[in-house]
């Protein structure tokens, strides 16, 4: 089963996603494996790759008894592993509705076992053990690496909201519409600057809900004459990553995603407001509140973008759905409408394309070899966007609306 420690009395350095067995003990295995392995990797994903590491006990359970992966493992059993890994593969395989998910889930189960099994060849000594476990390894290796749950698709280009769904969100989002889908004046307060914060500055969802709440910074730019604003995206620096209540733990996705990122006057000023008059003053530092005084959690936010994408008009929904196949807005979604009209943007203004893309390298935190950036490319030229924003993007009539008189 799959924990999450977060209770004060559990010491900092313990406290994080776990596997037990049915008797509440950590799966021994799994929890070598989580602290060798994954002291890189995103709290997300570190918790997707332990429910597909889990998976795998369950099965292993299933076909040869309790802790029999764990045993397998330990004792280095070839033939046990190999009945495990063989009748799991097909198991997957053999789901009527195959998707990348279950490619994945073999691959980190796969290699779980592989690095496992390597560990324990290298801390067994002598003779010609050592040679029959070498053997075995190669074995695994060569016969399950060659499997796949199913082929890899091409690569898709990216999809921005078209136009009307962009135009319907400002309109509903507004704190002040009387369509708004949230009863609360704070709980629209804080929904509006999430959405303004990934559609304007690109960000992913956990790295708004990382923001503290003075993410916002500025200073005086004597070249330009004005004050220029920006914000850190980074850890929180006020909190201890390990005290983190969210069952969910938001984390920067790389090292790549560390950067500053411009901000405009405006979204400074909406920023502000929010964090002056509606966040509240609760005891943590987290600029996104919950309606309890807890920070805002990864389940609230999808939740929130799924109450806002049912309250959408049927036509703006048939719209969405023709245009890029999808039912529902959810926070990425507004991510990839930034990043298209971002580069947009640069190429109106006269950048080369290799120029642009370089940029957005930077302002999305994509590292030099990713690929990310060309794929927005296509989308930009389907132009759905241009009637949604001006010229200066930041300057979106509707977010001055949104002002409350005497706040600006």
């Amino acid at each position: 089963m799959f924990e999450q420690l977060s209770d004060q009395s559990v010491p900092a350095g313990l406290r994080g996603p776990i596997l037990v067995d049915q008797h509440g003990l950590p799966r021994y295995w799994a929890a070598v494996w989580a602290t060798t392995s994954t002291a890189q990797l995103a709290n997300s994903t570190h918790v997707k790759k332990l429910r597909y590491i889990e998976n795998l006990y369950q099965h292993a359970e299933q076909l040869r008894g309790v802790s029999a992966l764990d045993d397998a493992l330990g004792t280095l059993n070839d033939e046990a592993l190999a009945d495990i890994l063989e009748s799991w593969f097909v198991s997957i395989r053999n789901q009527p509705n195959g998707t990348d998910i279950d490619e994945m889930r073999w691959l980190t189960g796969l290699g779980f076992v592989t690095s496992v099994v390597t560990w324990v060849s290298k801390s067994q000594a002598a003779d010609d053990r050592i040679r029959r476990i070498e053997e075995r390894l190669i074995r695994l290796s060569t016969l399950y690496s060659q499997l796949h749950v199913r082929r890899a698709k091409a690569i898709e280009t990216v999809r921005s909201l078209p136009a009307g769904t962009v135009k319907a969100l400002y309109e509903i989002l507004d704190p002040e519409s009387a369509t708004n889908p949230f009863a609360r004046e704070k709980t629209r307060w804080r929904v509006f600057i999430a959405f303004v914060l990934m559609l304007h500055q690109g960000l992913r969802r956990g790295e708004v809900l990382l923001l503290p709440v003075d993410a916002v910074k500025s200073a005086y730019d004597h070249k330009q004459h004005r004050t220029r604003h920006w914000l850190n995206v980074q850890e929180n620096e006020y909190e201890d990553s390990d005290g983190d209540p969210r069952y969910s733990r938001p984390g920067i996705k790389t090292a790549h995603s560390i950067r500053q990122v411009p901000v405009s006057e405006l979204t400074a000023s909406m920023v502000q407001t929010y964090a002056g008059n509606y966040r509240g003053r609760p005891r943590h530092s987290f600029l996104l509140n919950s309606q309890i005084d807890m920070p805002l959690s990864t389940e609230a936010l999808t939740k929130i973008f799924a109450q806002i994408s049912y309250r959408l008009p049927t036509a703006v929904l048939k719209e969405l759905k023709d245009r890029t196949g999808k039912e529902s807005v959810t926070p990425h979604d507004l991510r990839h409408t930034c990043a298209v009209m971002r580069l947009h943007q640069l190429l109106e203004q006269g950048d080369s394309m290799d120029e642009a893309i370089q940029k957005l390298r930077t302002f999305f935190g994509w590292s030099k070899t990713s690929s990310m950036p060309s794929r927005y490319a296509r989308a930009v030229f389907e132009d759905r966007l241009a009637g949604v924003w001006n010229d200066a993007f930041d300057d979106r009539v509707a977010l001055l609306r949104a002002l409350p008189k005497g706040h600006y």
